[in-house]
């Protein structure tokens, strides 16, 4: 299956450093959380103390790595990067943790997808800076403690309900992220455009904006895409006409959604009734895994009123139909 234009799953050309704020100041929504985090990073400067352990959460493509690269910035430490997933064993997390110096920050995106074994090890580590590990194997094992610089760990997860209890508490500063505003959307638009130097108008930015699920990733890609289409049809400056002609090939409609959206919106209806239906026969109707219906396709669905979670399955809404310009009859239940 082709990549989505609009995914907010992370794609290579989204790792350009220049189009990412390095400032809290330069960091565009999320106001509150931006808010709190100035004055918990400008209160640990003060104590001369390493700042609390932070876990951002929220859909994909929001800023929740730009976001860790800031914090570092702003305490003036150094940034070491992992995941989840690429953390298989000890050893693992052991090579990680004995690198860091004093007031470095420790990224861990998709953080929810650390084995459970190897969580409880994280455990010591954020809350004593001590690591315990077990060396050797049957009789000859023995457990050794390696004291650790202070640090501090943000957490990246797009599902926070998988993460467990114990490994939650431990993160002294929980903030989640929300889709952002339109208008929000247009002013990092604008801001991209500078940085990637091609100018654009504002009604284009505002299209643009508009279409963009609420995400400033998804934004920043289909920039790259219209910049493309107004290079090579135009005079490489983005105007409304260009920008309208570039999303419409790119199958992205005026509200942002795309085929996969209008392929599992039809789905339920045609095959479901319009539901309600449960996420494992959606899944298997459009051939895509069920967590990434949950984590990619569906927040943004739910969020504008598209679909509807209910304890009996996912139900279309009236306004999915109208949008899709199907009829729609009144359900009795």
């Amino acid at each position: 299956m082709d990549e989505r234009i609009i995914t907010n799953n992370e794609l290579d050309e989204d790792r350009e450093l220049n189009i990412r704020p390095s400032l809290l100041e330069e960091y565009i929504g999320q106001g509150e959380v931006k808010e709190n985090i100035s004055i918990f990073i400008k209160a640990a400067k003060m104590r001369e103390e390493p700042l609390d352990h932070v876990l951002l959460y929220g859909p994909p493509g929001l800023g929740k790595t730009t976001l860790a690269y800031i914090i570092a910035n702003e305490l003036s430490s150094n940034i070491k990067t992992t995941s989840g997933p690429s953390i298989e064993k000890p050893g693992d997390l052991a090579a990680i943790l004995s690198t860091l110096e004093p007031g470095d920050v420790l990224f861990i995106d998709e953080i929810h997808r650390i084995p459970r074994f190897i969580e409880e090890i994280l455990y010591s580590a954020m809350e004593d800076f001590t690591l315990d590990i077990i060396v050797g194997s049957d009789s000859s094992s023995r457990s050794i403690k390696i004291d650790l610089p202070p640090f501090t760990l943000v957490g990246a997860t797009t599902r926070a309900g998988d993460l467990t209890g114990p490994l939650r508490d431990r993160f002294g500063i929980v903030s989640k992220l929300s889709f952002y505003t339109e208008e929000e959307l247009t002013k990092i638009v604008k801001r991209t455009s500078k940085v990637l130097d091609c100018s654009i108008d504002d009604k284009a930015a505002i299209e643009l904006a508009r279409r963009s699920r609420g995400t400033p990733r998804i934004a920043n890609r289909l920039f790259r895409r219209v910049r493309d289409y107004a290079l090579v049809m135009g005079s490489g400056h983005i105007d409304l006409k260009i920008t309208k002609i570039a999303l419409d090939r790119l199958k992205v409609d005026s509200l942002g959604l795309d085929e996969t959206d209008y392929n599992l919106l039809k789905s339920i209806i045609e095959k479901f009734d319009g539901g309600p239906v449960g996420i494992e026969a959606i899944a298997s109707s459009i051939g895509e895994e069920q967590t990434t219906i949950e984590d990619v396709y569906e927040p943004f669905l739910l969020q504008n009123g598209f679909l509807k979670r209910t304890n009996r399955g996912r139900i279309v809404t009236k306004k999915a139909y109208d949008h899709l310009n199907i009829d729609y009859q009144e359900k009795n239940n």
